[in-house]
């Protein structure tokens, strides 16, 4: 027990409080940063979104163009073979 003649020690030290202010300060850092990844994840998302759909796009053009390509490719008849060694060409690549 403390006397009258003795002062009661404090309930924290100041080194004990200046601990826990780091320690407040460095949780509200952590705080602020999950925020701002969370905010960053999100439009990261939506970008990631947007080229898909994109991507999608471009895709179904590309098949658009591959069938029409085709179309044409069927509708053109192969050259004539205009000279005797490229018509035994053409029928060696037969065989």
């Amino acid at each position: 027990m403390y006397s009258v003649d003795h002062a009661f020690p404090p309930a924290y030290s100041g080194g004990m409080i200046s601990d826990f202010q780091e320690l407040a300060d460095k949780i509200e850092q952590l705080a602020e940063l999950t925020h701002n990844l969370r905010r960053e994840n999100a439009q990261l998302r939506q970008a990631n979104a947007a080229l898909v759909a994109e991507n999608i796009s471009y895709q179904h053009r590309l098949g658009e163009a591959h069938q029409r390509v085709t179309a044409l490719l069927e509708k053109i008849s192969p050259p004539e073979p205009d000279t005797e060694e490229e018509v035994e060409a053409v029928k060696e690549d037969v065989q």
